[in-house]
């Protein structure tokens, strides 16, 4: 299986997810917060600026995990409401960022009064919600003129570690078991799950059609750094013991044949991919 090959059954892997497959991995990263906290990436400042107007008293952050865009927002905006359905990624979100309010929610259902915010995001969260449900529920919550923002942070996948990567892998081993296998570590690094990074608006919701952009930058990550990062992804969550442990092993070897050991680091190129939609007035 190629990269191409393994992004394409990533992608139909998560559009046929059945309901209870998609709750399981979404319910699943409660186990490993502090390693959500660690090793996930939060979007640049500028991706905020841009989806934020100045004047912005409350703002919500839907499904905030662990608080990596949490923290950008507090200090920018006065009020901010982190709404995280997992009582353990709450925990965490609470204890690293206490300037926000915390509260138990999710996209279809937010404990907030009508019109009462200016801006709902979204990061890295957006696909785990039932879409037209959210966006209903997110107009209620938005004063006319808000502003939804939906965001995914991640390494990029045409930056130079990425094809360095690849080259990796199809140099490691062509079994069909440890081609399979590096084809899938090739992306591990970019969450399948997030399938297609679009923020789409259906007929009938009360939103104008949405503008998008994207964001770059560099992030020196380790051996260590980068297998943390593949820990926090729900499919690697989800595996069996052996699965994984496997999993680990491989990356950890094609990594070493890199040179990447220790503390030796490599920069690993990042994007945002960041849309925004107003709510009609």
């Amino acid at each position: 299986m190629t990269p191409d090959a393994a992004d394409a059954a990533d992608a139909a892997d998560t559009a046929t997810l059945t309901p209870e497959e998609k709750s399981r991995r979404a319910a699943s990263f409660g186990g490993i917060a502090s390693a959500y906290e660690r090793y996930r990436p939060g979007p640049p400042m500028a991706a905020v600026d841009w989806i934020l107007s100045d004047g912005a008293r409350t703002v919500v952050d839907l499904g905030a995990g662990t608080g990596a865009l949490t923290r950008l927002l507090v200090g920018r905006v006065p009020d901010v409401v982190a709404v995280e359905p997992d009582d353990l990624m709450r925990d965490v979100l609470s204890e690293v960022v206490p300037a926000a309010r915390a509260v138990a929610g999710r996209g279809e259902s937010m404990p907030l009064p009508d019109a009462s915010v200016d801006a709902v995001f979204a990061s890295t969260s957006w696909h785990w919600m039932d879409l037209v449900p959210t966006l209903i529920e997110v107009a209620r919550v938005l004063v006319p003129g808000g502003v939804l923002g939906v965001l995914w942070s991640e390494p990029d996948p045409k930056a130079p570690f990425m094809a360095q990567a690849q080259a990796a892998m199809s140099a490691f081993g062509m079994s069909d078991e440890a081609g399979e296998g590096a084809a899938v570590l090739a992306n591990a690094i970019n969450d399948p799950a997030a399938g297609h990074q679009v923020l789409e608006i259906p007929h009938g919701v009360p939103f104008d059609q949405p503008e998008t952009t994207e964001f770059k930058w560099e992030q020196a990550l380790t051996a260590d750094d980068l297998l943390g990062l593949l820990g926090t992804f729900s499919w690697v969550i989800t595996m069996d013991d052996d699965a994984q442990r496997g999993l680990y092993e491989m990356a950890r070897a094609l990594l070493h044949q890199e040179g990447i050991d220790g503390d030796v680091a490599i920069d690993v190129g990042y994007r945002a991919v960041v849309w925004k939609a107003r709510r009609h007035s």
